[in-house]
């Protein structure tokens, strides 16, 4: 039996974040190197690992994120290997460099907690959604782990002119320095999004990259702050 399992067993951590298989994450963890994480999404660990659940720094911060907008974060520290994983999801591992990645709250799994967060409006929203939506910004150099329903597709917005056009509810992360704006349309009520009548959409144009997943969340992730 040890030998039919052998080869699920865990590799010696070659980076800080990387993938064991599709739907599962393994972080690096040593003294000083502390993760925020999804409450709730820590599976396995070894070693001495220590976790802190809505921690100081999270509540000041995330005071203008929406309730329901995301899961609440935990601090994790210590050292060993921390096993991280969201009911199945795929997990994608992105390591920023000097750069800045935009996310929807739902989707964001961990990231080393030296880097600069926040929740902000994203612009070009707010005539569509009364005072705006509201995303979470990650920046700085160090690791980041989104989750997507199935394996994402992420776009080159820089390839042409052309906007590119996503349905909200399969939008993951994009490029901050994208430019956002809403578009409703009759004639494309058929083409994307699942009710009937009016569709609605995000178009993206300029220098970045658009993460989409293959499966439209029934929930309103990009949620209107009251």
């Amino acid at each position: 039996m040890n030998q039919q399992l052998a080869g699920y067993a865990p590799t010696p951590a070659a980076v800080r974040m990387e993938n064991h298989g599709n739907a599962m994450l393994k972080v690096a963890m040593a003294t000083g190197q502390d993760l925020f994480a999804r409450t709730g999404s820590v599976v396995a660990y070894e070693g001495f690992v220590q976790y802190e659940p809505n921690p100081p720094a999270v509540r000041q911060i995330a005071s203008s994120w929406v309730t329901g907008e995301g899961a609440p974060l935990m601090k994790c520290s210590g050292d060993g290997l921390l096993y991280l994983a969201d009911y199945g999801a795929d997990v994608v591992v992105v390591h920023l460099d000097n750069d800045a990645l935009s996310v929807n709250g739902t989707n964001v799994l961990a990231f080393d907690a030296h880097l600069q967060w926040g929740v902000e409006r994203v612009k070009g929203m707010a005539k569509f959604a009364g005072q705006g939506l509201w995303n979470v910004r990650i920046a700085g150099t160090g690791w980041v782990a989104l989750t997507s329903r199935g394996t994402p597709v992420v776009v080159d917005c820089g390839r042409g002119d052309d906007e590119t056009y996503v349905d909200p509810d399969a939008l993951v992360a994009w490029s901050p320095a994208l430019k956002v704006k809403g578009k409703r349309s009759f004639k494309a009520s058929s083409l994307i999004g699942r009710g009937s009548g009016e569709a609605y959409q995000m178009a993206f144009s300029g220098q970045g990259v658009v993460v989409v997943q293959p499966s439209e969340d029934s929930t309103d992730r990009l949620r209107i702050r009251h």
